[in-house]
């Protein structure tokens, strides 16, 4: 058979052992060889050369010949493939070819060398066809294709848009949730501890959303910490009423050491003096073991000392 592109191919087929024990079927190109010559398109008016269509997209050889050669067997040489785990069965040899006369639609870059010939060769960019399929064919395959592609990109943008939507809805139920189990949990402390918090329960939503833990934490604190200065107070006006004063004199000392107790030891009066900010809620020993201001969280630079009269 006569033709213009010639492909040849040697493909051994052997046995395989595998891990299982069993003989699996296998192969392996040995050769490929590719053979064009020049050649050209002629549709009764004139000829357009083509060049590189081994490479075209479409392009579709006739099988010119099969053959199937069985490996020699011989007991050395299968003993060592028997080692190896293989069974040599021979050797497949295919001959393709693009015969003369073959009808073909070519689309790429069609240029005019310098004695006038035309060629058409693949483009720099752009795809490159040589098929049997008529320009129409072509077209239509491609349009199929194209609204693949559309359909497919559609899809993947639902289901974007699925997954921001499923995401967004998701943050908006979790802070949903969110928000209503602070504003129980706030109800429930508010309802544990009476009246005191009244005032405090009329505070915008937003309040409670990003202040709740803080807000909860302050009023602990300040609780305990009222309670430890009211007992220390306690304690300090039981051992001065041994020297004989009254019970009306001790009420306003017991006050006035609440307000003026240390907020981290509880036990001495505060009479330190933080710079920058001016606050004055420690004594001088705990200052010292501070790097923020209590009230306000804010750098201390220097504790200067103080003395009341």
């Amino acid at each position: 058979m006569r033709g213009v592109i010639v492909e040849e191919t040697a493909e051994q087929h052997f046995l395989k052992h595998n891990d299982a024990g069993s003989w699996i079927q296998d192969s392996a190109v040995m050769l490929s060889v590719s053979k064009e010559v020049p050649w050209y398109l002629d549709d009764g008016t004139g000829r357009v050369y083509i060049v590189g269509a081994r490479s075209a997209a479409g392009l579709i050889l006739t099988v010119a010949s099969e053959v199937f050669e069985e490996s020699g067997r011989t007991l050395v040489r299968g003993t060592l493939d028997y080692l190896q785990g293989l069974k040599m069965l021979g050797v497949k040899r295919t001959e393709r070819v693009l015969p003369t006369g073959t009808s073909l639609t070519v689309v790429g870059e069609a240029i005019k060398d310098d004695v006038g010939t035309i060629r058409i060769q693949r483009p720099h960019k752009g795809p490159f066809y040589a098929s049997p399929k008529s320009i129409d064919q072509l077209i239509l395959n491609l349009g199929k294709w194209a609204k693949l592609y559309q359909l497919a990109s559609m899809g993947f943008a639902a289901f974007g848009v699925f997954l921001l939507a499923k995401r967004a809805l998701d943050h908006f139920l979790q802070r949903k949730r969110q928000r209503e189990f602070h504003k129980n949990q706030y109800h429930k402390l508010a309802i544990m501890h009476g009246t005191e918090y009244q005032d405090t329960l009329e505070a915008p939503n937003i309040f409670l959303i990003w202040n709740f833990r803080t807000l909860v934490l302050c009023k602990l604190m300040y609780s305990f910490c009222t309670y430890r200065a009211r007992a220390a107070a306690a304690q300090r006006q039981a051992r001065d009423a041994e020297g004989g004063n009254g019970t009306s004199d001790g009420e306003p000392k017991k006050d006035q050491l609440v307000l003026e107790i240390c907020v981290i030891c509880l036990e001495q009066e505060y009479n330190a003096v933080f710079v920058p900010c001016g606050h004055m809620c420690c004594c001088m020993n705990c200052s010292s073991h501070v790097t923020n201001c209590p009230l306000c969280r804010r750098r201390i630079d220097q504790a200067v000392r103080t003395f009341r009269h």
